[in-house]
C-alpha cells in the first residue's frame, strides 16, 4: 500500500492500531511528512538554538577507576551542573552493546503481522509487562512522534518469555551488566548527598523499585525539520542510562540562552541523566534536564534507555540527610511516587513543569 492510498483519517489507524508503526509508514514510500506527524513549531528543534560545534558539551567521564576521588567528584558535579553526562570504560563489553542495537533493528524491521503480536492497545505508561507501541500512541494524541518503541520490564515477576525472540537474549544479557552499573552510579550520587548507606533492602525499592529497558527505533524521515523523534521532556526516573548508536540526534538543554547541545555519539559510551525523582530526593542538588531526539533523513536511529525508577508504592521526598547538612528547607513535599507518576504522564510532555506538582 502506498502512502497516497492511506487516507488522512487512517494514518492513526494504520500506524498505531494496525501496528505498522512509523516504520511501516516509511515503507509505503512516502515522500512527505504526513500532517499527523508535523510537530508544532515549539516542539521542533530550532536550528538557531542548536550547538553541534561543541561550544558547550556535556562531560564525558572515564570510569576505569571507580575509587578515584576525582571520578566520584566528576559524577556528582555533572549531576549537579548538567544533569546529563556520558560514561566510558564502564565495564559493559562492547559486543553486548552492539548485539543489543542489532536486536533492535531485527525486531523493528519485522513485518507488521509479526510485531502486532506484542502490541498492547490500552497499555498505560505504568504497564509492567512487555508492550510494543508506535509514535507514542497516547490517548487523544493529535501529533505522532517519529518513533516506534518496545518495552522490556526488568522486575521480579516480569516474564521474559513473553519478549520477542529477536530481542530476548540480548536484553537479558545487557540487563545483567547495566543494572549493577546503575546501582554503582546511584551509590556515588547518594554519597554526594551525605546518604552514605548502600542501596540495600531499605533503599532499593525507593531508588531501583521498577526498571525497564526500552528500545526506540526512529526510521528515516523525508523532512526531519518538521517532526521530532521524541519531544523535549524530562524523565520521571531516578536515573536513566541510555545507549545510542552512531547516527546522532540526542539533544540536551544547555546552560546558556536556551541552547540545545548535541550529545555526540562515542563508541562504547553510555549517556546518563538525572530524572525528576532524584531531583526531588536531592532537594534540587541534582537536576533533571530536558532532552529530545531528532531524526535523520537517510538512516534509522536506535536508542535504548534503561529507566531506573522508584517503586510505585514508595514515598519520595528530600532525603533527611540533605536537609540536615545546612539546615536547608525542603523544596518538595513527601508524596506517593504513583501520584507523581500519574501526574507526570498525564501532562507529558511538560518539561520541567511536572516538578511544580511535587513542590511545597
Amino acid at each position: 500500500m502506498s502512502c497516497t492510498k492511506i487516507e488522512a483519517v487512517d494514518i492513526f489507524d494504520f500506524v498505531i492500531k494496525k501496528a505498522n508503526g512509523i516504520k511501516g509508514l516509511v515503507d509505503t514510500g512516502l515522500e512527505n511528512v504526513p500532517k499527523q506527524c508535523i510537530q508544532p513549531k515549539d516542539q521542533r528543534l530550532d536550528k538557531n538554538q542548536l550547538h553541534i560545534d561543541n561550544q558547550e558539551s556535556i562531560p564525558t567521564i572515564d570510569l576505569s577507576n571507580w575509587d578515584d576521588v576525582n571520578v566520584v567528584k566528576s559524577i556528582q558535579e555533572a549531576a549537579s551542573k548538567w544533569g546529563f553526562f556520558q560514561i566510558i570504560n564502564h565495564g559493559i563489553p562492547i559486543e553486548v552493546l552492539e548485539n543489543l542495537k542489532e536486536a533492535g533493528h531485527r525486531f523493528f524491521e519485522l513485518p507488521a503481522e509479526e510485531k502486532i503480536k506484542y502490541y498492547k492497545e490500552n497499555a498505560g505508561p505504568d504497564e509492567s509487562v512487555l508492550l510494543f507501541w508506535s509514535a507514542i500512541g497516547e490517548k487523544d494524541e493529535k501529533v505522532l512522534e517519529w518513533r516506534d518503541s518496545i518495552k522490556h520490564g526488568c522486575n521480579p515477576g516480569d516474564d521474559s518469555d513473553l519478549w520477542p525472540p529477536q530481542t530476548r537474549e540480548q536484553v537479558l544479557e545487557y540487563e545483567k551488566w547495566a543494572i549493577p552499573l546503575a546501582k554503582k552510579l546511584l551509590e556515588i550520587l547518594l554519597k554526594g548527598l551525605n546518604v552514605n548507606e548502600n542501596i540495600d533492602e531499605t533503599l532499593e525499592p525507593l531508588l531501583m523499585g521498577t526498571m525497564a529497558i526500552n528500545i526506540n527505533y526512529y526510521p528515516p524521515c523525508p523532512n526531519p525539520s518538521l517532526t521530532i523523534g521524541c519531544r523535549r521532556h524530562c524523565d520521571v526516573s531516578c536515573i536513566t542510562i541510555l545507549l545510542q548508536d552512531d547516527t546522532g540526534g540526542l539533544f540536551v538543554q544547555g546552560t546558556k540562552d536556551n541552547n540545545w547541545i548535541h550529545v555526540t555519539p562515542v563508541k562504547g559510551a553510555l549517556a546518563v541523566n538525572i530524572g525528576d525523582s532524584l531531583q526531588i530526593m536531592s532537594n534540587d542538588r541534582y537536576k533533571s534536564v530536558e532532552h529530545c531526539a531528532a531524526v535523520d533523513s537517510s538512516k534509522a536511529r536506535i536508542s535504548i534507555p534503561l529507566f531506573v525508577n522508584p517503586r510505585l508504592d514508595t514515598v519520595i521526598g528530600p532525603f533527611p540527610q540533605v536537609l540536615e547538612t545546612d539546615g536547608e528547607k525542603p523544596v518538595y513535599k513527601q508524596l506517593l511516587f504513583s501520584d507523581y507518576w500519574e501526574y507526570f504522564f498525564s501532562k507529558r510532555p511538560s518539561g520541567k513543569a511536572s516538578l511544580d506538582f511535587a513542590k511545597i
